[in-house]
């Protein structure tokens, strides 16, 4: 048995679950998500809490037990309190800002990139620290768009300039050793 898909999942009192068949849907104070399930696992409403059961002991199917609890919880705690990332961007002359929702990047190309926020994400720009702020209910999709934003200038490793998750630690390298004597 999953020691992660038995777990239950607790409902705050300002979350709503509805199940129809493979579809789970739940609504809260930040936003609705619905995403269907395998066939092979049952999640069931059961005294405030969801249960997430297997149908058989095949290893696709175990495999699934745990990431369909995961992604369930991932689902409720979104909609009622929400995820949040924060990006660090570190370079001479990188600089962020906003531009009505819409976050503008400055990173050393003869260009700004604008990315503009998809539905139910909001970004946050503190510009004397040049910390990014993604926040939002769908936590994939916010792993997803700080790593489309981290893409734009990786950090590199011999000045560490560049974007990267904040508290994320980079390997640094030596420069040049000079000129061998010989």
């Amino acid at each position: 048995m999953s020691r992660i898909g038995k777990l239950p999942i607790k409902l705050p009192e300002s979350v709503q679950v509805e199940i129809n068949g493979l579809e789970v849907k739940v609504k809260g104070p930040k936003g609705e998500m619905k995403r269907e399930f395998s066939p092979d696992i049952t999640i069931t409403k059961e005294d405030g809490a969801l249960m997430v059961k297997r149908n058989s002991d095949l290893a696709p199917v175990r495999a699934l037990h745990g990431t369909t609890r995961a992604v369930l919880s991932n689902m409720v705690t979104g909609v009622s309190t929400g995820f949040t990332t924060e990006l660090e961007v570190d370079g001479v002359g990188y600089r962020t800002e906003m531009d009505g929702q819409k976050l503008v990047l400055y990173v050393g190309y003869s260009h700004p990139f604008v990315i503009e926020p998809p539905e139910g994400i909001s970004f946050e720009v503190d510009g004397k620290i040049r910390l990014v702020k993604i926040n939002g209910y769908d936590k994939e999709v916010i792993g997803q768009l700080a790593s489309d934003i981290i893409k734009i200038r990786p950090p590199e490793p011999y000045l560490g300039k560049g974007i990267r998750y904040k508290g994320q630690k980079i390997r640094r390298k030596a420069g040049k050793a000079g000129k061998a004597k010989g």
